[in-house]
């Protein structure tokens, strides 16, 4: 389900009662308050405050309480810390009914709501900060794309284009042995294609068109030299978010989302 189906789900959902827990825990490796495994201490004091709180409600909410938080614990127990970025967005009922878990690469405000409703609004503001976009990056003969949401890299594709059948397809990353393969040099391709860029990137305009259906996508972003992210963005059907003029086809995937995002 594509994030914005998913949040308009979420803030449709309702239970007859206090039954939805929502939890933001900001388990950011590079902030101070997460040295030594923070989080955890955020995570259980939180939970402990809501049970507390809910010493003089009665028995079936504290049981549906304690149903929830053995999910969430569960699934921030050890198994599940690989996964751990700068944080996690989590909405759990009682019930099978709601189950939503989000691991994000952007900056989350550890709080933690138990309300009949899923409590949305953090996500809302991040999502409208990073929502999911392509990050583009054109260079002659290669178009390095990354697939992002709320600031992750979901995917890092590259295509190249074959100067024999005149066609850009994706690039392996190893070969039928293995290997990875090795790029093909830009001084193979006809000089005619620098001269005219935007016809020569003029394939990709649909394959783009295919993956911004495909990954659900609400923006574009183009990054490259001058030249190329001008001609690139001229030759898609619609003008990209943004056009930055740097070479960040060899950066990693978190720094040029950083580039492009935290400018």
């Amino acid at each position: 389900m594509k994030i914005n189906d998913e949040l308009k789900a979420l803030k449709e959902y309702t239970s007859s009662d206090r039954s939805v827990l929502s939890v933001y825990l900001n388990t950011n490796p590079g902030d101070p308050e997460q040295l030594n495994g923070g989080w955890k201490i955020h995570l259980k004091s939180g939970l402990k405050r809501i049970g507390e709180y809910l010493e003089a409600s009665d028995e079936n909410e504290i049981e549906a309480f304690n149903s929830v938080k053995k999910k969430v614990m569960n699934e921030l127990d050890e198994k599940n810390q690989t996964e751990l970025r700068k944080g996690v967005v989590i909405f759990a009922s009682a019930n099978d009914e709601l189950w939503s878990v989000h691991y994000v690469q952007v900056p989350v405000k550890t709080n933690f709501y138990w309300e009949n409703h899923p409590v949305t609004e953090q996500l809302e503001y991040m999502y409208k900060a990073y929502p999911e976009a392509g990050i583009i990056m054109p260079s002659f003969g290669e178009v390095r794309i990354l697939d992002t949401a709320f600031g992750f890299v979901r995917d890092d594709i590259t295509f190249k284009y074959d100067p024999i059948s005149e066609v850009w397809g994706e690039k392996k990353k190893v070969d039928a042995k293995g290997r990875r393969t090795v790029a093909v040099k830009s001084d193979v391709l006809d000089p005619r294609y620098k001269v005219n860029k935007s016809s020569f990137f003029k394939g990709m305009s649909t394959t783009i068109e295919q993956l911004k259906r495909k990954r659900g996508w609400r923006e574009l972003h183009v990054a490259g030299e001058a030249e190329m992210a001008n001609a690139f963005a001229e030759s898609l059907r619609d003008l990209p978010s943004s056009c930055i003029y740097k070479n960040l086809n060899k950066s990693k995937p978190n720094e040029v989302v950083h580039q492009i995002f935290e400018k």
